[in-house]
């Protein structure tokens, strides 16, 4: 460190002091020790410290209040937070109480030292509420406590794991964490763990060396690698393999990863966030998770709610995507019944749902007012008969939408292309496929 800075430590533990007395001294560090949260704050109010490290139990005044008060007390004052095992969500509170980290004990002399200049280098104030909710186009009373978890975690290097149906944006507010945080000018890596075959995991994941296998030809690096000082996304987590999940769990447990047909140990300094549609209590149970994996993700645990439980998000979403997808002086609005209509919908498909339907209203509408018929809804099940239903398979939704762009532009080829932004020979032959429109010739000239 080449920088002396001078560190309050608050423990009841009159050994565990001790011994981080000791490691701040070899790190380079003035070490100032408080037995307990009431002494640390009388010290804080009357000297000046670069970083208060803290216990969370402690006698007279423990850490949680100890974090209520410093804002009074030493408001440019960071926090780093010792939890004991089993005490994570605590932790988590804390952090949203100001701590810009924590560090589950048992830790190393290292590991502290690290955590430590992280948070001197690396501090800055909590996101603005408006700034996280304009973000995430979020307002809903719903999304309260899931802003709060998001504000903690972007100031954090903690693991987060986000939860929530397909379609509730899990993927938006992982880059919205990195995005808000001090790492933001720092690598955002994305990994589909679903997309990638099984036998390419492992050395997409941790990279691997020249010849390691049939078809490595140079030495590669793996997301973790990519990912060095920012954020690393493993998406859909729940559909890794139970192999590689245990190979996933060392990587978390000694933030080091070794590459595939290598020996070199590689350091990582990474935020993980890994994100699941799925039931992880239940897959546990079932044998198709590690529950070890479990507990090293769910450190800041995220749950989104699905859109129909935060209904005065719709009208803001719906707009917002409207105005993304509108081309530069568009006047295109919806009209009163086609909010009332978007207002009613369940939405199943959640957030991305409602970006498609406004996206098909759009084209639809040609660019003007969106009507309720434009929005091609699914209609309640009395009513299934009387208008078109969008569902099943994606072959499915691209047909219905196709067959009513065709009917919207008056049976029409070269409007209907016009209209769906594709070339008239695929819609064409999608047209031929449907059995539709082959005897009418008259419009199809390019």
């Amino acid at each position: 460190m080449s920088e002396r800075k001078r560190i309050l430590v608050a423990d009841d533990d009159a050994e565990m002091r001790a011994a981080l007395q000791l490691t701040l001294k070899k790190g380079g560090h003035d070490a100032v020790m408080a037995k307990d949260g009431q002494e640390a704050l009388e010290m804080l109010s009357r000297e000046r410290f670069d970083l208060l490290v803290t216990d969370l139990r402690m006698p007279r005044l423990g850490g949680i209040e100890l974090l209520e008060r410093l804002e009074a007390a030493a408001p440019h004052t960071p926090a780093l937070v010792i939890t004991a095992h089993g005490t994570v969500d605590t932790a988590v509170e804390s952090m949203k109480r100001g701590a810009v980290d924590f560090l589950q004990k048992p830790f190393g002399p290292d590991l502290l030292l690290a955590k430590i200049a992280q948070a001197l280098s690396r501090v800055l104030p909590g996101t603005d509420r408006r700034e996280l909710q304009n973000t995430l186009v979020a307002h809903d009373r719903a999304m309260d406590e899931t802003l709060e978890m998001i504000d903690a975690a972007a100031v954090s290097r903690a693991t987060v794991l986000i939860t929530g149906e397909s379609g509730t944006g899990k993927e938006v507010v992982a880059r919205a964490i990195h995005r808000l945080g001090p790492w933001a000018d720092q690598p955002f890596v994305a990994v589909n763990c679903a997309a990638i075959p099984t036998n390419l995991m492992e050395s997409e994941l941790f990279g691997h060396e020249k010849g390691a296998f049939t078809g490595a030809v140079e030495n590669r690096a793996g997301r973790f690698e990519q990912a060095q000082g920012g954020t690393i996304l493993l998406d859909e987590v729940s559909e890794m393999e139970p192999a590689l999940q245990a190979k996933l769990l060392r990587v978390l447990q000694e933030r080091e990863v070794e590459r595939v047909g290598g020996s070199r140990i590689i350091k990582l300094d990474v935020r993980v966030i890994a994100t699941t549609n799925r039931d992880l209590n239940e897959e546990i149970r079932k044998g198709r998770f590690r529950e070890d994996l479990y507990w090293r993700l769910h450190v800041i645990p995220i749950a989104l709610p699905p859109l129909r439980k935060r209904p005065a998000d719709v009208a803001l979403l719906a707009d917002h995507f409207l105005a993304a997808a509108s081309p530069p002086g568009s006047q295109a609005a919806f009209d009163a019944e086609s909010r009332k209509a978007l207002a009613a919908h369940s939405w199943p498909g959640n957030v991305r749902e409602l970006q498609n339907t406004v996206e098909r209203a759009l084209v639809l509408s040609r660019g003007r007012t969106i009507e309720q018929r434009h929005l091609r809804l699914a209609l309640p099940a009395a009513q299934e008969g009387q208008g078109l239903k969008i569902s099943g398979t994606l072959e499915e939704m691209e047909r219905q939408l196709i067959l009513a762009a065709f009917e919207e532009n008056g049976g029409n080829k070269k409007a209907t292309a016009r209209a769906l932004g594709i070339n008239i020979k695929t819609l064409r032959a999608r047209l031929k496929g449907y059995g539709v429109g082959a005897e009418e010739e008259d419009d199809e000239e390019e």
